[in-house]
């Protein structure tokens, strides 16, 4: 018998067991799924969430999954099943014990995904523990204002130019109604507050009163892909030649890859020259040891995680005010019982350096107004400004959490993720209205245990333990300063009460556009 017969006689048998050999298969299939299943089988979710991710990936791509995720956990407890292998919590002292307990690490389905460079991790990307923590380790002495001694003043400096450009081109009379995007105004003010503080120097959005170079458009463009991609589980065609092929490039002339570039250009300047003269952002990282490609990733991260996030919480802020009118008129009453300094002077012309603004509040006196410190604080509660997942992998042998006093089994090799929403409107921390916005929550509460919890549940929103979130100092600093700064010198009221804004949530941030809003000048 030949070689050919002998693979005809083969192919002959397999023909005739095909239903056989179907079977087969389909039985191997669904064993594996029910292994699966079987695993997570004592917590609940939607049906079919414990063998397919449909309702994942129809909430992901429906731009709204927060709230998903809330709805789960309301219905199906404080740890809800929301795939064969993913899970969702809106219990904080759980999320809590995750972001501590040795063995946790990021999942890498998610942040493999959030990645903005081709084939490279960043502090928030990085899914090893110990590369993390070593990047961490050199960066942190940037984020913490220690190192950067002209941190508030480059801060006034750019709100200055908000105030100035509201005051020039956007003030409504009785005879003339101007509409301003207050949208992109916040975006321009953190996008220009980041770059001066992180890499030396500012985009220019406030002073062009321009996205120029399309980076708002390219960047929310960017993002929908990427949520799409990861909502198909698709995110690993990124990483490949096609995804590189394909992907913003710092060469481009426009948009995201523009501002790639253009960040890579201040930091590629910034390390060709002496740092000790220096006590910015980016003066840190070199002194701490960061170069060359890990320098660019770094500083490009901060960039786009430090505008976004912070200019949802502005507008968030400034949404509940402006729909609060008994808050806005305590805020603003608090406010104008502090000496009001003169307007704020022109910026200086360029290479002229920047000197703190004594038309500003300064951040220890804004810290000291206990109802602006408590408007802030509700307005994070009630809008969390990132509302990611932020999934972490259980340790390889599992881990067992406490909810309610019961012991609860986590296995190894699933992933647990944050309910935003569920934790910070949480009834059993924040009372009965924990839905409404009530600055006052934070100060007549007269049990110190309680309200010290609140504050503990408050802060999860930057994160916590080794993700927290590097830049929360600048982010309260910028809150507090421009809150104050909008309310002192303007009246605001939306243009639109029935249709404040347009947002989506795409990879856990807010997408917000078209917030028009009527800005009048205060006496």
């Amino acid at each position: 018998m030949t070689l050919l017969d002998g693979i005809a006689m083969f192919g002959d048998a397999l023909y005739r067991q095909k239903w056989s050999l179907v079977a087969a298969v389909l039985a191997i299939y669904l064993a594996r799924k029910f292994v699966v299943y079987y695993r997570l089988r004592h917590l609940k979710g939607p049906w079919g969430s414990g063998f397919t991710n449909f309702y994942h990936t129809r909430n992901i791509l429906g731009l709204q999954v927060p709230k998903w995720y809330r709805d789960m956990n309301h219905k199906y407890g404080p740890i809800a099943r929301i795939g064969p292998h993913s899970l969702v919590t809106s219990d904080p002292d759980v999320w809590q014990h995750v972001n501590l307990k040795a063995g946790y690490t990021r999942a890498g389905w998610y942040y493999t995904g959030a990645r903005i460079e081709y084939n490279r991790d960043n502090v928030f990307t990085e899914t090893d523990n110990k590369e993390h923590d070593r990047i961490r380790k050199m960066i942190a002495p940037g984020f913490s204002g220690r190192e950067n001694l002209e941190l508030e003043s480059q801060i006034d400096a750019r709100l200055t130019e908000l105030i100035t450009l509201v005051r020039s081109k956007y003030l409504s009379t009785e005879s003339r109604i101007v509409p301003m995007d207050l949208a992109s105004k916040m975006q321009y003010l953190t996008l220009d507050v980041i770059s001066t503080v992180g890499l030396g120097k500012p985009f220019g959005m406030l002073a062009s009163d321009a996205d120029e170079h399309g980076f708002l458009q390219s960047t929310a463009a960017g993002l929908l892909i990427n949520n799409t991609f990861m909502g198909l589980g698709l995110s690993w065609l990124a990483q490949t030649r096609l995804g590189h092929l394909l992907a913003p490039k710092s060469t481009d002339a426009t948009g995201f890859g523009k501002m790639i570039g253009l960040t890579f250009q201040f930091i590629n300047e910034r390390a060709a020259n002496p740092t000790n003269v220096r006590s910015d952002m980016l003066a840190s990282f070199i002194r701490h040891g960061l170069a060359d490609d890990e320098l660019r990733s770094e500083g490009l991260e901060q960039v786009v995680a430090g505008s976004d996030t912070t200019a949802a919480a502005l507008r968030g802020t400034m949404l509940y005010l402006m729909t609060h009118k008994r808050v806005y008129a305590k805020l603003q009453a608090e406010i104008d019982a502090n000496p009001s300094p003169p307007p704020p002077p022109p910026p200086p012309p360029p290479g002229v350096a920047e000197q703190s603004s004594s038309s500003i509040i300064s951040i220890a006196k804004a810290k000291q107004l206990p109802y602006l410190q408590a408007v802030i604080r509700e307005a994070m509660r009630v809008w969390p400004p990132v509302a990611n997942l932020f999934p972490r992998a259980t340790p390889p042998v599992g881990d067992t959490v406490m909810v309610d006093g019961q012991p609860i089994y986590l296995p190894g090799g699933v992933d647990i993720g944050y309910c935003a929403l569920g934790i910070h409107h949480s009834k059993r921390v924040y009372g009965d209205d924990a839905d409404a916005f009530r600055p006052e929550r934070w100060l007549v509460e007269k049990d110190p245990d309680r309200l010290a919890n609140m504050i503990r549940v408050n802060d999860l929103s930057f994160g916590h333990g080794r993700w927290g979130c590097l830049g929360k100092t600048v982010a309260q600093i910028e809150l507090g300063k421009t809150i104050f700064e909008l309310l002192r010198n303007f009246d605001w009221a939306l243009i639109d009460p029935t249709n404040p804004w347009s947002a989506s949530n795409v990879y856990g941030l807010f997408l917000i556009s078209d917030m028009w809003v009527e800005v009048t000048a205060r006496r």
